[in-house]
Formats: structure tokens, C-alpha cells, sequence
């Protein structure tokens, strides 16, 4: 008779990965790992603003592709707020690095990465970014 035996151990989950960046020497940064409840978060956010820039894309003006841009600066913005846990190693402005000054006023290299890590951890689409 094979018989299995059910682990009384408590299985350890971490919901974030840390992250060393390759654009900033030093600094490390933290993702929150996807899970229903995130996922169901960043769709709710990013729903309208999904739709918004797909209506813009398709326009030829120069004012509907500026308005495309700012729509896609938002989408990263929710994406920053939704998945980046914390900063290690960089201060901006004298004080601790967050999502928010991260987004408004820290190194735009490192703001892309960390943006496109986080979609990349989430397993996102581009098409499931825009919807």
C-alpha cells in the first residue's frame, strides 16, 4: 500500500521579489508578487485608461498622439503604485525613494526599469496591459 504522508510544515510564501538594478549601481527594488487580488486591482485602474489610449493610438493628430502618451505615462503610474513594494539605495531629495517620487521625480532610466519589471513578473501582455 503507498501511502503519502501530508506535511504538518507550514509552507513559506514571500509576496515580493527583490530586484538588484541594472541602470543604478547599488539600488535594489522590490515587486510584489501578482496574485487575484493585485490582478483584479491594476485591471480596475487601468480599465479606462486601457481604452482611452487604444481610441488615441488610432488617431492621426499630433494632439490625440500626445494625449496617447500621457494615457500610457498614467498606466505605468498605477503599475508603479500597484507593484513596487520599496526602494533600497536611493534617496530623492534627501528622503527615501517611493513609488509616487520614484514616478515624479527620480532617474527615468530607473523608473522604466522598474516598470517593465513588474509587467514582466505579472506575466502581462501588451494587449492585456491596454485592455
Amino acid at each position: 500500500m503507498n501511502c503519502l504522508s501530508l506535511s504538518r510544515r507550514p509552507r513559506n510564501y514571500s509576496s515580493v521579489i527583490w530586484t538588484s538594478s541594472e541602470t543604478h549601481s547599488g539600488v535594489r527594488f522590490g515587486i510584489a508578487k501578482i496574485s487575484l487580488g493585485r490582478r483584479m486591482e491594476i485591471a480596475r485602474e487601468i480599465r479606462h485608461l486601457g481604452q482611452k489610449l487604444q481610441y488615441l493610438e488610432a488617431g492621426d493628430s499630433v494632439t490625440e498622439k500626445a494625449e496617447a502618451s500621457i494615457a500610457a505615462a498614467e498606466i505605468d503610474r498605477v503599475y508603479l503604485r500597484c507593484g513596487l513594494v520599496g526602494i533600497e539605495g536611493l534617496d530623492i531629495d534627501g528622503a527615501p525613494a517611493s513609488a509616487e517620487s520614484l514616478f515624479t521625480a527620480g532617474p527615468e532610466a530607473l523608473t522604466r526599469e522598474v516598470v517593465e519589471a513588474i509587467k514582466a513578473e505579472w506575466g502581462l501582455s501588451e494587449e492585456q496591459r491596454k485592455n
